[in-house]
């Protein structure tokens, strides 16, 4: 049995994973683990709660799933990760113990003590096997970085303020008001609530 580290050479794989305590989180890329047991802070969890909640509401009567960490997302033997928020459409895809194959989106609140992990590591993971739509959250400076998969690659990412609308490419029709998402007053914008989800400048 292979325990893990993250300072081994040892390429881990899916049997490995399984083997592994339950009372530790860890993700394993292009075969190296990565240990994800220490608890995210409070803001971090509020944003991937709002993140959730607000795309379940919006799901409803449509046929695609969201999940929230932790969750398991097998891509291969080599690439198992816990995305902090993800969408899957196909259910052919959505297992018991796991989803396999990449989910038609993928959201990642970014850590400030890693946030390599989000911006390169995992970005890369995300772009090699097909995730269609990449957000980056970011809790410090409160904007969202977008990365949109056309033709096989991710472009440069949009940016997106929290006082901004982000409606999503990979399930149309689901909108994202950062303003909720982060917890702002629409105040700070003299907005003004015009019917549901639908606000204009004082």
């Amino acid at each position: 049995m292979a325990f893990p580290s993250e300072n081994e050479p040892h390429r881990f794989s899916l049997n490995d994973y399984r083997d592994w305590p339950e009372t530790e989180r860890w993700q394993i890329i292009n075969g190296q683990a990565y240990n994800m047991t220490a608890a995210p802070n409070i803001k971090h969890q509020k944003l991937t709660g709002n993140l959730y909640s607000t795309i379940r509401e919006q799901l409803k009567g449509k046929p695609c799933t969201p999940f929230i960490a932790p969750t398991d997302v097998v891509f291969d033997d080599y690439n198992i990760v816990q995305p902090d928020v993800l969408v899957v459409c196909n259910k052919s895809r959505i297992f018991e113990a796991n989803i396999q194959g990449a989910p038609d989106l993928v959201i990642e609140v970014l850590s400030p003590s890693n946030p390599l992990m989000d911006k390169r590591l995992k970005l890369q993971l995300y772009e090699r096997f097909g995730v269609p739509e990449y957000l980056l959250v970011d809790p410090q400076n409160d904007l969202v970085e977008r990365y949109a998969l056309v033709e096989g690659a991710y472009g440069r990412a949009e940016i997106f303020a929290w006082n901004e609308e982000l409606p999503l490419v990979a399930l149309p029709g689901i909108t994202l008001l950062l303003w909720e998402i982060f917890e702002r007053d629409p105040a700070e914008l003299n907005m003004v609530k015009e019917g549901p989800g639908r606000y204009r400048v004082g």
